[in-house]
């Protein structure tokens, strides 16, 4: 696992928009390891150590589940942000999910 690695996926997550959500996969594409969406979850579980913070809980799978919301403070933690930013989640699952995807693929230019 390189840190290098961690750090562009940090960069990345930093820069999408309040309100808005992304998956591990589109990370991981945008980073060109389109099969590394798993150590994009692994960097995300090891940001809340980072020194700037980075807005992790706006990263969710690719069907818009919680499925980081166990490596928060607490369970409902993730979910306090996102609705602290006006996405409306239920049962653990971004709703309007394609209406708030952020594709960095599409948002950002490499």
């Amino acid at each position: 696992m390189s840190n290098d690695f961690f750090d562009s996926v940090f960069q990345v997550v930093r820069l999408i928009p309040k309100g808005r959500v992304t998956s591990y996969g589109a990370i991981a594409k945008y980073l060109g390891s389109a099969r590394s969406s798993r150590m994009v979850g692994w960097a995300m579980n090891a940001s809340h150590s980072a020194k700037t913070k980075v807005p992790a809980h706006r990263v969710v799978n690719r069907m818009g589940l919680l499925t980081g919301k166990h490596h928060f403070s607490d369970l409902g933690r993730m979910q306090q942000l996102l609705e602290k930013e006006g996405v409306v989640v239920k049962k653990d699952q971004v709703q309007n999910f394609k209406k708030l995807f952020w594709d960095p693929s599409q948002e950002l230019s490499l």
